[in-house]
C-alpha cells in the first residue's frame, strides 16, 4: 500500500515515537510505501527527525504547519498538504496530533483519499482550557470526524471522552494501544547499577523518578510538595527528573524554596533510547500529568519492573492497576501522593509484586509489531 502519516511535530513525544515505529514497521514488514509528512521542528522538547532519516522513512517538512493557531499560516499548510497528497496519490492517509488531524483530514477528504484514519493520541479540548478555545477545538475535532473514515484511540478512555462529547460515534472507533521497543525495557535491569553510579545514587537510596516536559499540566508542582512530606518522614529518598522544558527554573526555585534541592536531580532531555536506563536507576516511577491519552511512561516502567503512581486521569487506569501494578490517586492529591510513594518505599516486596504484574499486562500489549499489524489490518478493513 501507499500510505501517507501526517503529524504537526517530530518532536521527543509518545504520538512521533509511535508515529515513528509505526511507519518503520509498514516499510520492512509489510514492504508498504510510506510517507511522513510533518511540519518544522521548534520550542525545547527535542527531535525525533534523526531516528526518521536514520530509519530510511522517506520525509516532506511543510515548514507553514506549525502547532500554533496562525490563520493564513494554516491555510498555506492545508493547500500544501493537498498539492503532496495529490502528486504522492496514497491508498490510506493516516493523520496524528490536533492540527496536522484536522489540516491533513480536511485536505484527504478534498482530495477523495479512499482511507482515512486518524489517531487520537491525546483529546486537544480539556476542562483545563478557557470556554472559547475548547468549544471552538471540540467543534473542529467534530467536523474532521466526519472526514475521516476510521478513528484510532491509544487507550479505551480517548473513546469514551470523545463519544461522550458527541465527538464521533462510539462505532467508528477502534483501541489500539500505542507501541514502542519491549525489548529495551525487558533488559534495562542491566543498567542499573552503572546508571545509578554515573546519577550519583547510594544503594541506600529509595529513588522517585519522573520522566515528562517541563510543562503546564505535567504536575511537577504536586510532586515537589509531595516530596516535603515524604523527605520529612525519610531522609533516603531522591527523585530524579527527566525531561526539559519552559518551567525548568519555575520547578527549580520551587524545590530551593521548600529546602529540597539535595534531593531533586534533573538530567534534562534525554534520547528515547536513553530511557530504560534511567528507569533502571529508579525504585518506583511517578505521573502527575493533568491529562494525557495514555502516558508511555506507564507501561514503560512497568516492563522495566518499575510499580506507578500516578493520577487518575484519562487512560492511566487501563495500564495502573490499584493494588495490583500500583497506586492510582486522585488528580492534585498531594496527601495521597506522599502517602502512596511512602508505602512504596517502605516496603520493597511490595514494589516487587507489582512490578512484575505490570510487566504480564504489558510485556505483549505495547509491543510495536502488534500495534502496526493492529493499525494495517484497519487499513485494510477501510479499503475493503
Amino acid at each position: 500500500m501507499r500510505i501517507a502519516h501526517i503529524i504537526t511535530r517530530m518532536i521527543i513525544g509518545g504520538a512521533q515515537e509511535n508515529t515513528l515505529l509505526c511507519c518503520r514497521d509498514l516499510m520492512n514488514t509489510f514492504g508498504d510505501d510510506v510517507l511522513l509528512i510533518c511540519g518544522p521542528e521548534q520550542g525545547p522538547e527535542g527531535t525525533l527527525l534523526r531516528e526518521v532519516e536514520s530509519s530510511g522513512i522517506p520525509l516532506e517538512i511543510i515548514p507553514s504547519l506549525q502547532r500554533a493557531v496562525h490563520p493564513l499560516r494554516d491555510m498555506a499548510a492545508y493547500w500544501q498538504l493537498k498539492s503532496l497528497l495529490r502528486r504522492y496519490r496514497p491508498e490510506v492517509v493516516h493523520t496524528h496530533s490536533a492540527k496536522g488531524g484536522i489540516l491533513g483530514r480536511l485536505a484527504a477528504w478534498k482530495c477523495g483519499i479512499p482511507a482515512i484514519v486518524h489517531t487520537v493520541h491525546g483529546a486537544p479540548f480539556h476542562d483545563y482550557q478557557h470556554f472559547v478555545p475548547r468549544t471552538l477545538i471540540r467543534w473542529c475535532e467534530t467536523y474532521a470526524a466526519g472526514r475521516c473514515h476510521a478513528l484510532v484511540s491509544v487507550a479505551d478512555a480517548m473513546t469514551e471522552q470523545f463519544v461522550r462529547h458527541a465527538v464521533a460515534p462510539r462505532d467508528r472507533f477502534t483501541t489500539i494501544y500505542s507501541g514502542m521497543e519491549v525489548e529495551m525495557f525487558l533488559e534495562a535491569d542491566r543498567y542499573r547499577e552503572s546508571s545509578r553510579d554515573r546519577l550519583g545514587y547510594e544503594a541506600r537510596h529509595i529513588v522517585i523518578g519522573k520522566v515528562a516536559r517541563l510543562f503546564h499540566l505535567k504536575g511537577h508542582e504536586y510532586l515537589i510538595r509531595a516530596a516535603g512530606e515524604l523527605v520529612a518522614q525519610r531522609s533516603d529518598v531522591r527523585f530524579l527528573l527527566v525531561g526539559d522544558g519552559i518551567l525548568r527554573g519555575q520547578l527549580r526555585k520551587q524545590i530551593n524554596r521548600a529546602g529540597l534541592g539535595e534531593f531533586f536531580q534533573f538530567v534534562g532531555l534525554v534520547d528515547p533510547a536513553r530511557i530504560p536506563e534511567y528507569l533502571a536507576a529508579m525504585d518506583i516511577v511517578v505521573h502527575t500529568s493533568l491529562r494525557e491519552g495514555l502516558a508511555r511512561v506507564l507501561p514503560q516502567a512497568l516492563l522495566v519492573g518499575r510499580p506507578v503512581v500516578s493520577y487518575d486521569i484519562d487512560g492511566a487506569g487501563e495500564v495502573v492497576l490499584p493494588g495490583r501494578t500500583g497506586f492510582l490517586i486522585p488528580p492534585r492529591s498531594v496527601e495521597a501522593l506522599s502517602s502512596s510513594l511512602g508505602a512504596l518505599a517502605e516496603d520493597p516486596d511490595l514494589r516487587d509484586r507489582m512490578a512484575s504484574a505490570g510487566r504480564r499486562l504489558c510485556e505483549q500489549r505495547f509491543r510495536h509489531q502488534v500495534m502496526a499489524a493492529q493499525l494495517r489490518d484497519l487499513y485494510l478493513r477501510v479499503l475493503t
